[in-house]
């Protein structure tokens, strides 16, 4: 990968980030709040995570089984973390 495409990833990383944290301090005012605004963090996160596994970690280029093993971790974390809110909100 070349520095004009991680320079390019870099910056969604930035822009994502800006955008769970302004969920996160304005989110109410926003409407945003409540359930949708944990699934649009958690999509962020999940979108920031996997940048970070292919772009960052270098895992773009090799076998499925790496990509799936991290990015399968990542799935589970996310799918972990919406199923304790979802028991929280009980």
């Amino acid at each position: 990968m070349n520095t004009r495409q991680l320079n390019t990833v870099w910056a969604i990383l930035l822009v994502a980030t800006l955008a769970t944290w302004t969920i996160g301090e304005v989110g109410e005012h926003l409407g945003i709040a409540g359930p949708p605004a944990m699934l649009t963090l958690l999509a962020i996160s999940f979108v920031k995570g996997r940048l970070v596994v292919l772009d960052f970690m270098g895992l773009r280029g090799v076998k499925f089984f790496w990509r799936g093993l991290v990015i399968g971790w990542l799935l589970l974390v996310s799918a972990l973390i919406a199923i304790a809110y979802w028991i929280a909100l009980k």
